[in-house]
């Protein structure tokens, strides 16, 4: 039954006609120069120039420095989640790990919506991690480490 079927589509589908298609080649030497250089031009000038000012004011947002941040801090051995209040400079240790916040920076607009922390991670062998955290986005400059995971919470505006 299989075969009889099987045949029956192969011979159906060798019956159809294919569409014919002119193919129209020209040697690149025949193209002028400004009917080239504009096939390579995909968005025009206006778009491009609404897309760079839309994305800059997204960017640009005012900030202000808070006196402190929140950090959590998780151990994968042990499943245990420490919350860290610290101070503009303070260091707080967990263990084998120091963790020092430098500076927490919040949205004016939206105090309570991101925090952008820059901190100093170590242990025993040396600086794991130093550089910026966004609590909205902890996967984008995140510390890799076997053991610890640490990113940032909120910062303390008052």
């Amino acid at each position: 039954m299989r075969q009889i079927f099987a045949s029956f589509i192969a011979s159906s589908l060798l019956a159809l006609p294919l569409a014919a298609q002119e193919i129209v080649t020209t040697p690149i030497e025949e193209i002028p120069l400004d009917e080239l250089i504009g096939q390579l031009t995909t968005t025009p000038a206006e778009e491009e120039e609404e897309f760079l000012t839309t994305s800059t004011e997204a960017v640009m947002q005012e900030v202000a420095t808070a006196p402190g941040g929140e950090l959590r801090v998780l151990d994968k051995l042990t499943g245990q989640v420490s919350d860290l209040s610290l101070e503009k400079g303070e260091t707080a240790t967990l263990g084998f790990l120091s963790v020092k916040l430098n500076e927490c920076r919040y949205p004016i607009e939206n105090p309570s919506g991101d925090a952008f922390t820059q901190i100093i991670v170590r242990d025993t062998d040396g600086t794991l991690f130093s550089g910026w955290m966004l609590a909205s986005a902890p996967a984008l400059n995140a510390m890799d480490h076997p053991r610890y995971d640490v990113w940032a919470l909120r910062c303390m505006t008052s």
